[in-house]
């Protein structure tokens, strides 16, 4: 009996403790503590990440008649997110084994993300006869 009581009594603890804490998360404006800042900085970077990769196929998309210029976005794309990582992880290097070390690495990658979102969105608004722009405005 003190077994099933001890058991039910933990259970009972931890699930009281995630949904505290999925709550607690869910407010990234009033983060007071380590762990929900790297979660925030995370859903942050996520979020700037697949604006990023929806672009990023509109952009393949509207290059589908040519396929040489859709190798080089590829390899530009590529390079980039090498550019990115390395990067970020030279600019995290002080903080590296601590504890706001996902934190930052997420804000940087989230900063340059949404830097590369920025060059996107400006190819994509191109004016029919810009020569400069490698992305053709939409039909």
């Amino acid at each position: 009996m003190r077994t099933l009581l001890l058991i039910t009594l933990i259970s009972f603890g931890l699930g009281a403790t995630a949904l505290t804490r999925n709550s607690y998360a869910a407010d990234c404006a009033n983060a007071s503590d380590q762990s929900t800042l790297n979660e925030c900085a995370g859903k942050d970077y996520k979020k700037s990440d697949t604006e990023l990769n929806k672009l990023y196929k509109e952009i393949r998309s509207r290059l589908s008649d040519q396929p040489d210029t859709v190798k080089k976005l590829v390899s530009a794309q590529r390079a980039w997110i090498a550019f990115r990582d390395a990067e970020c992880d030279f600019a995290t290097l002080n903080t590296q084994g601590g504890s706001a070390y996902g934190m930052l690495v997420s804000m940087c990658r989230d900063q340059l993300t949404q830097t590369r979102v920025k060059e996107f969105k400006t190819y994509l608004s191109c004016e029919e006869g810009d020569m400069s722009c490698p992305v053709p405005p939409k039909d």
